[in-house]
Formats: C-alpha cells, sequence, structure tokens
C-alpha cells in the first residue's frame, strides 16, 4: 500500500511540475500575443511548482524578472507601479498593432473589448507602495 501512495505522489508532483511549465510557456507566448496575460500564468506557474518542485518554484522566485512579481502579488497582494506602468504600455501596444493588421471591424471590435477588459482588471490590481 506505501509503495502504491509513495507512487502516486510522485505522479502527481511530475502533474504539477508539467502544470507549472505549460503555465510558464503560456505566460511565455502571453508576451507576444495580446489575449494571452503573461503575469496570471507566471503566477499560477509559481502555484503548480511550489506543489511539485521545490527547485522549480524557487528557480522562478529568484529570476530577476519573475521573481520580484511572485513575490509582491504573495506577500503584499499587490505589483509596483512600474510594473503596472510597463504592463499598461506592453498591453496597449500590443492590442492596437493586432487591431491595425485585423481586417475585419467585427475582430477590431472584439479585440477593442477585451482590451478594454484587461485594463479595467488591470486598473483593479492595487499598486504597492515602497
Amino acid at each position: 500500500m506505501s509503495k502504491l501512495k509513495l507512487h502516486h505522489s510522485a505522479f502527481v508532483r511530475h502533474v504539477f511540475i508539467a502544470l507549472g511549465f505549460a503555465a510558464l510557456l503560456l505566460g511565455f507566448i502571453g508576451i507576444f500575443l495580446p489575449i494571452l496575460p503573461t503575469t496570471p500564468f507566471i503566477l499560477l506557474a509559481a502555484a503548480f511548482f511550489a506543489r511539485g518542485s521545490e527547485r522549480f518554484h524557487t528557480w522562478l522566485l529568484q529570476h530577476r524578472i519573475t521573481g520580484p512579481l511572485i513575490v509582491d502579488w504573495y506577500e503584499h497582494r499587490s505589483i509596483r507601479a512600474g510594473v503596472k506602468r510597463w504592463t499598461y504600455l506592453l498591453t496597449t501596444i500590443s492590442f492596437s498593432s493586432s487591431i491595425l493588421i485585423i481586417e475585419p471591424i467585427a475582430i477590431k471590435l472584439l479585440l477593442l473589448l477585451l482590451y478594454l477588459i484587461v485594463i479595467y482588471f488591470l486598473w483593479r490590481i492595487p499598486v504597492r507602495k515602497i
């Protein structure tokens, strides 16, 4: 019975690690695609790695780019003002370029609606005062 439990535990850890890398990949893709938000996928990857691999979780927390974002969110449930401004800028550039490239007006309007929703949710995230 204990072998089965150990095997199940190892299997679950591997699933969490795989999900962590999948979330990390989606976060990376989100840098280039306006529809995928990067930060929530990075936070999700951190949560999966926390359950699956202390090594990958520590790596993500100590990474120079992702680490401060994750720590700010976990400890303060907020992001820094500079990160928020940068996110507004990149989101605006990404959606604007997509809206300019796409031909059908219906898709342009859908992208505009998605942009407004993303901006609204970003606006609701508290800013961490340093």
